[in-house]
């Protein structure tokens, strides 16, 4: 099945976000599965202020990545994630299990809709 993390890290350090996307990546490829992709989308106001480990969070820098994987290694991913304090919020999303549905997908997530929101 074809899955899309979206993933949202306190901002601070660029090697941080790189180290939790490599260890997510790293649990998909050691269960057999394929990372397609891993979009870095930088660093944005978040819909409302977040409380994560006593800390209120304004901002986070977001990541996206693509993989194939079972659900098994998909709730390995979760579990990870979860465990990490630096994350703030993460979604993982099935995008299809079907060949037909997921053929076309690539593995890098485009940012679109903020740039023309800004724009108008």
């Amino acid at each position: 099945m074809l899955y899309e993390l979206i993933g949202i890290v306190r901002p601070g350090k660029l090697h941080e976000i790189k180290e939790i996307a490599k260890t997510a990546g790293s649990t998909v490829l050691n269960s057999g599965g394929v990372i397609r992709g891993i979009t870095n989308w930088g660093t944005f106001l978040l819909p409302k202020p977040t409380r994560k480990h006593q800390v209120l969070h304004h901002t986070g820098h977001y990541f996206i990545m693509r993989f194939d994987s079972s659900a098994r290694t998909q709730h390995a991913v979760r579990r990870t994630l979860s465990l990490d304090p630096r994350m703030i919020r993460y979604s993982i999303v099935n995008m299809g299990s079907k060949l037909q549905d997921i053929k076309d997908i690539g593995g890098k997530a485009e940012f679109s809709g903020r740039e023309e929101e800004m724009d108008q």
